[in-house]
């Protein structure tokens, strides 16, 4: 598409999620190459975490918000990316009281456009006066979006889509996030403000996945609704020392023989998870490669020596700091992803074609593993009615999709989608850029 109005500015403003900041910053890229000039902000200890991947890109330039700092809520904790979970509900506090200063930044910049996200209801509130048009750019897909609309309009109402849903053990566990938390506030009322003061919305998603969730949205919300393609993270140059000892393992696995196994870096496991995952790897006999932060604890610190003790080596690799999840994903020896379906994932597996062992955890996860299943690009491993997972369950979903003929569908439908996206992410963005143009009357 060429590039017009290369005047226009759009202010960017991510909730304080470490992945929803890197979505933020890859449509920023994106737009950026369309002759749109960025502003990313977010608090500095987020913005660190990204200056790597804003070299080379004099078009986006990062804008400080400064939070509240409290005894408990320092500055390296002004993101959810290593934020104790008892904390959260403080963080949002934080944000909420960091809108006067969001809007004295508004005033200062004089944007065109503000896009924001799903969390911060006060960013539309302060844009209004200063005749700002407001965009929601939703990076956890249609589904959870018109589910949560939905459940908060409409809450003596079936969703009308009957495969997609929460299990009692999942409606437990995220009782303390959907629940009254910084400044009265559930989650869904958070959602749903977020929706309803929008211009327009955008979704990190494709019509070949969630088109009727997409429509659906649209309805409840009475907005245009647009998907804005899956926009994962543009793999970076690749120098020979980084990372060698992990590639240099993969290159000897015949293909599509290993997986890939992660449950994103802010997710805490419980004992009783990891015990599943790791037994579930042991009895499927599959390679693997395991992003895992660790519980603490002394059963923990025997049970896992034993396992590193059978499996590391040949049979697999333990990572505990970080993973280079892009690159790992696109190597030709890695035929699955187990993975919790936090949406930067599901979006990377499914633009590299890798076919889903879903293992979700929390917040919406259920929701996206449910529409992957639906849409047959992944397996959910079913949990028990007490929350287990299963090491049996495990093992067994991982075989289907790596190795059995019964998983060939899944295999051939992921393939599918990941050529036809290549194809179709351009005219999504080409149209998203359109239709910004239009609500500035630029």
């Amino acid at each position: 598409m060429e590039s017009k109005g290369r005047d226009m500015t759009v202010l960017m403003l991510p909730w304080l999620g470490h992945s929803h900041v890197s979505s933020y910053l890859q449509l920023g890229k994106r737009l950026a190459r369309r002759g749109v000039s960025i502003y990313l902000c977010s608090t500095p200890v987020n913005l660190k975490s990204v200056q790597q991947a804003l070299v080379n890109n004099p078009s986006i330039k990062t804008v400080e918000l400064h939070l509240p700092t409290w005894p408990e809520l320092p500055p390296q904790h002004h993101t959810v990316n290593g934020l104790p979970p008892n904390l959260l509900s403080t963080l949002k506090k934080a944000f909420d009281m960091a809108a006067p200063e969001f809007s004295h930044i508004l005033q200062t910049l004089k944007p065109d456009l503000l896009i924001y996200d799903v969390f911060q209801y006060w960013a539309p509130e302060v844009a209004l006066p200063q005749n700002v048009p407001s965009v929601l750019y939703i990076t956890s897909g249609a589904v959870t979006a018109c589910h949560f609309h939905h459940q908060h309009n409409n809450p003596h109402s079936p969703f009308p889509f009957p495969e997609i849903y929460f299990t009692d053990y999942e409606k437990a566990k995220n009782e303390n996030s959907f629940k009254v938390n910084a400044h009265g506030m559930t989650t869904l009322e958070r959602v749903s403000s977020c929706v309803s003061q929008s211009q327009m919305v955008l979704v990190k998603s494709c019509n070949e996945i969630e088109e009727k969730y997409i429509h659906y949205l649209s309805t409840l919300s009475g907005k245009k609704v647009l998907p804005a393609g899956l926009i994962v993270s543009e793999t970076v140059d690749w120098k020979e020392d980084e990372d060698t000892e992990i590639f240099e393992w993969l290159n000897k696995k015949d293909k599509a023989s290993t997986v890939f196994v992660s449950t994103g870096t802010e997710c805490h496991l419980s004992k009783e998870d990891v015990e599943d995952i790791a037994n579930g790897l042991e009895l499927s006999g599959v390679n693997f490669i395991w992003f895992v932060k660790f519980p603490d604890g002394d059963f923990m610190g025997e049970f896992l020596k034993k396992f590193r003790e059978r499996n590391m080596g040949e049979k697999g690799i333990i990572l505990e700091t970080w993973a280079p999840q892009a690159r790992i994903l696109q190597h030709s020896s890695i035929g699955g992803f187990v993975s919790h379906c936090g949406r930067g994932s599901v979006t990377e597996a499914l633009a590299y074609g890798v076919p889903i062992i879903a293992i979700p955890m929390q917040y919406d996860q259920p929701l996206n593993a449910r529409v992957l299943e639906e849409a047959k690009l992944a397996e959910e491993v079913k949990r028990d009615s007490n929350g287990r997972l299963q090491e049996g369950n495990i093992a067994k979903v991982i075989k289907k999709i790596v190795f059995h003929q019964d998983g060939n569908e899944i295999r051939r439908k992921i393939k599918n989608l990941s050529a036809s996206h290549k194809e179709n992410e351009d005219k999504y963005l080409d149209i998203v850029v359109d239709e910004l143009h239009k609500l500035c009357n630029i």
